[in-house]
């Protein structure tokens, strides 16, 4: 006589939620090492990513100028693709001489000022409540002038021309890149994402399609924003700094304009700095007006334009906005920063629509005519061409091969 068979349990001396815990701990830690590696590689590649991700939002921001002059203006789209990259050429040179020349003729004004300040600032601190002589005040000025120095001697120097020479040489390299893309995906953009999506099985290829039609919405949305945004607070802090009489106002609006698509630091390190040139130049009373005139900008923007427009766009909370920033530029310094908003804004778009949460129901899962008059070419892409494409790993169907 046989003993009965003992049932098997799966409780066992460990307790379910611990072997949860466990089994969710090392998909996690799995998938922490993956993004680390692929930031890793990211920021080894920077020369190629950053000019190509500039490129792509080139693209979606200048894709309805495209449209506009190939169907209204009746262009070859080859043509209306290099008259629209000649433009925006001629428009970045010509605001970029125009800050320049302004640069070249105030400098001169405002470091005599500035020398002027650093006088007062030296007879206030040998008269004033903390006496410091002369001595003092020379023996702190030789510590600071060390500290950003070095103590290299001649090595350091020919380190920082050497490092400046590499970095004229990337940034050189970088725009011919940028320009280079920019071009072809304006000009072949729904061939390069169709080629993407022919990489991938046939079973995904639709999903994949969608997820990144509503990722480019998103993209194209953040970016026309955030000019918008960066225009207001250039205006308003470039039109307070011409009121007031501070130089270099055109200079300042410009600086302005380029850090404001760094979300919540951009603006305050470039009004930060608007208020010291007002300082430098024309004392504390300017300082503090100007320092009024950043303030309104800023809560016009953090109160009415972000809420509305930015939190429309993107559909991020500013929680996550901030906690982004800050990830970004821990990982990659500024550039982190300029680009993990928009990246976030992306992917939280793409994630919800693969998992059955359509941000834009209104883009359907065919291309309409709504959607091609939206101007971006790889939205105007019909499924049944990324369908009809063979699959790298079976080869053509025998349809396709009769």
């Amino acid at each position: 006589m046989t003993a009965a068979p003992v049932a098997s349990t799966s409780a066992g001396p460990v307790p379910a939620s611990v072997r949860a815990a466990a089994d969710w701990s090392w998909r996690v830690l799995l998938i922490g090492l993956a993004l680390a590696v692929l930031a890793w590689l990211v920021v080894q590649v920077k020369v190629v990513v950053i000019p190509v991700a500039i490129a792509l939002l080139l693209a979606v921001l200048l894709g309805p100028v495209v449209t506009f002059l190939h169907r209204r203006a009746r262009l070859p789209r080859a043509a209306a693709v290099a008259l629209t990259v000649i433009g925006l050429v001629a428009l970045v040179v010509g605001l970029l001489t125009l800050a320049g020349t302004s640069l070249v003729h105030g400098i001169g004004d405002l470091w005599s000022q500035a020398a002027q300040g650093v006088e007062k600032v030296r007879d206030w601190l040998a008269t004033g409540p903390l006496h410091l002589s002369d001595q003092d005040v020379q023996s702190w000025a030789d510590r600071i002038k060390d500290l950003f120095s070095g103590s290299g001697g001649s090595s350091s120097l020919v380190t920082g021309v050497l490092h400046a020479g590499t970095t004229v040489a990337h940034v050189g390299a970088g725009t011919l890149i940028t320009l280079f893309c920019t071009f072809f995906f304006l000009l072949d953009g729904r061939g390069i994402w169709a080629w993407v999506v022919g990489l991938l099985p046939r079973g995904s290829r639709e999903r994949v399609h969608q997820a990144g039609r509503r990722g480019l919405v998103t993209l194209g949305a953040y970016t026309r924003t955030q000019i918008l945004v960066a225009a207001v607070d250039a205006v308003g802090i470039g039109l307070g700094a011409l009121i007031l009489h501070v130089p270099l106002a055109l200079p300042l609006a410009t600086l302005v304009f380029v850090g404001s698509f760094i979300p919540v630091v951009g603006a305050v390190v470039t009004g930060a700095v608007a208020v010291l040139v007002a300082l430098v130049a024309q004392g504390p009373w300017a300082a503090l007006f100007m320092l009024a005139v950043v303030l309104l900008v800023q809560q016009i923007e953090g109160h009415l334009l972000q809420p509305f427009l930015m939190g429309h766009a993107v559909s991020l909370h500013p929680v996550a906005v901030l906690l982004a920033v800050a990830a970004g530029s821990f990982v990659a310094g500024i550039v982190g920063a300029l680009f993990a908003v928009p990246l976030c804004a992306v992917l939280n778009t793409v994630i919800l629509y693969l998992h059955g949460h359509d941000k834009f129901p209104q883009l359907g899962h065919a291309d309409h005519v709504t959607i091609r008059e939206r101007g971006h070419p790889i939205l105007d892409r019909s499924i049944e061409q990324f369908a009809n494409t063979p699959d790298p790993a079976v080869g053509p169907s025998p349809e396709e091969r009769a």
